[in-house]
């Protein structure tokens, strides 16, 4: 299995770092966040990474070059020209995919424990059993400002701002039907298996988020979850949650 790391993005989150710097670079102990993601995938047996950049990324392309991908073969996916955000971003890679059944796309900005091999068996069960299954979403029950809606199917149904109280459906008459009951609300971790399948089923063009695109395909596909809610995830893209990840990540 191929993969993608999301490392295009501005980290406005992790200023005055970012001012500077891409947040790909940011450091836990000593290495990268790119180099730890890397080397995470390593240890699942994935070697060859695509990785997109937008943001400084002529910092990210040598820190790649000067390190010989940290012994994995590192694409680069040039956005310099334009943000097109996560779906964008892995729309814009789609060449590097052309051969490949499923891949795994994670943001530059997280560390976590999720075993990786147990995702994607759970993937692939969950590929079986369903018709024009798209991919698996990585999700936990820890409380979070914005949460994935599933059925008690495990199927996406939509998403909603806890704060605003914003909803998108996958189906418009999702939100009338629905009985509240029944809706399992899981907090995304910014980690998926995508199918090949996702870029026949997507409608969407230019700059547009994963979780927008995930939204439309769910309306006529389906998307299910794995949930890791036991392993360590952190987001690191605020400076104090760097501090916190170097008592986690050695």
């Amino acid at each position: 299995m191929r993969a993608m790391i999301l490392a295009a993005g501005l980290g406005t989150r992790l200023k005055p770092f970012t001012n500077h710097h891409p947040k790909a670079l940011a450091e836990v102990n000593g290495k990268t966040l790119l180099q730890r993601n890397i080397e995470y995938l390593q240890a699942y047996g994935i070697r060859e990474v695509v990785v997109n950049v937008h943001h400084f990324s002529d910092q990210i392309i040598r820190a790649v070059q000067e390190n010989n991908g940290w012994g994995s073969a590192i694409t680069i996916s040039d956005e310099s020209n334009a943000v097109l955000e996560t779906g964008g971003g892995v729309l814009f890679a789609a060449d590097y995919f052309k051969n490949e059944a499923a891949w795994l796309v994670m943001n530059a900005d997280i560390l976590t424990t999720l075993p990786l091999d147990k995702m994607i068996a759970a993937d692939n069960l969950l590929r079986e059993g369903s018709e024009n299954y798209i991919g698996t979403l990585a999700v936990t029950n820890r409380s979070t400002s914005r949460n994935l809606l599933f059925n008690q199917k495990g199927v996406l149904i939509g998403w909603k701002n806890n704060t605003t109280l914003e909803e998108k459906w996958a189906d418009a008459k999702t939100s009338l039907n629905e009985d509240a009951n029944n809706i399992v609300p899981k907090a995304f971790s910014g980690i998926q298996i995508i199918h090949a399948s996702f870029f026949t089923a997507i409608q969407l063009q230019g700059k547009f988020s994963l979780i927008d695109a995930y939204l439309q395909i769910a309306a006529t596909n389906t998307i299910g979850y794995y949930d890791h809610s036991d392993s360590i995830l952190m987001d690191v893209g605020k400076p104090e949650n760097l501090e916190k990840a170097a008592t986690l990540f050695p």
